[in-house]
């Protein structure tokens, strides 16, 4: 089985062809996704065709469970979907009109659990070097739900950006976190029956946070693409921050857009670590 290696800010996946090809992929991602033990990622995506949209993406966590939605995974599968040959671009892609080398935008539609997501790819050559993408209207609970796990009082901000997340804001660094003893207890807490990503923020300024992630049915990344966005849809409702800011992980800085009135923009470079053959 043919596999490439990607990682977007940190946010590693293994990512294969499945338009003709049947398996167990809740099975083979946990066998997939072992760091040390196997090829070791964040995730297992899937190509695969779609009806609706030029392709489709399946995600598969580390530990089997299926992800409505996945930010990085999805700029990941546009660099690889372009670069591999297996999206064929239709004669709506774009020259950059501005550029005097030999850049471009390429324009994917991706279908997802959470609906479809359109993907900008900016192309130098033949290569992709940064994806933007359109990651949907953000869908607001309640926005601040207080929280006590373990005798520490969390105030989150609950909000689905495909799939959901709770975001809570810090006036310490979010370095200092205990974020692997709070993480597992948030994702799985009672009042979130299909368990939840849990954000931790700083604000800096107007235009930066400062942030870690704890994924549902992944755990500590370094990076999340949903997350930036849910961070920065709750920070900016919340009066903190001006319509674009930069979200700075572990794993590298994201950047989101959002007017509030429209789909929330997801920017930030995606690069190919290495392919391989798996034995199955």
């Amino acid at each position: 089985m043919k596999f490439a290696k990607l990682q977007a800010t940190g946010n590693d996946f293994i990512l294969l062809d499945a338009r003709n090809m049947e398996q167990d992929w809740a099975k083979l991602a946990q066998a997939v996704c072992q760091r040390h033990f196997s090829i070791g990622a964040d995730g297992l995506i899937l190509v695969q065709n779609s009806n609706v949209a030029d392709l489709e993406m399946r995600t598969f966590n580390p530990d089997g469970s299926e992800a409505e939605a996945c930010g990085n995974g999805l700029r990941c599968f546009a660099k690889y979907a372009i670069e591999k040959g297996i999206y064929q671009p239709p004669c709506h892609s774009e020259r950059s009109e501005e550029s005097t080398d030999n850049s471009s935008t390429l324009i994917m539609s991706i279908e997802t659990l959470s609906g479809i997501r359109r993907a900008n790819a900016y192309m130098s050559g033949n290569k992709v070097s940064q994806v933007q993408l359109s990651m949907g209207t953000p869908q607001f609970q309640p926005e601040q739900i207080p929280m006590v796990i373990g005798g520490r009082k969390l105030i989150l901000s609950l909000l689905s950006t495909g799939n959901p997340h709770a975001v809570n804001f810090l006036s310490e660094p979010v370095a200092s976190f205990p974020l692997y003893e709070v993480g597992p207890e948030v994702e799985r807490h009672p009042m979130f029956p299909q368990r939840t990503n849990f954000e931790i923020a700083r604000v800096l300024s107007r235009g930066k946070i400062e942030a870690r992630v704890w994924e549902r049915g992944v755990g500590e990344t370094l990076a999340c693409g949903s997350g930036a966005c849910a961070i920065a849809a709750a920070a900016q409702l919340l009066g903190h921050i001006d319509n674009q800011v930069d979200i700075m992980f572990p794993g590298g800085t994201l950047t989101v857009l959002w007017d509030r009135g429209g789909e929330i923009l997801l920017t930030g470079p995606v690069e190919e670590v290495f392919t391989g053959e798996y034995l199955i």
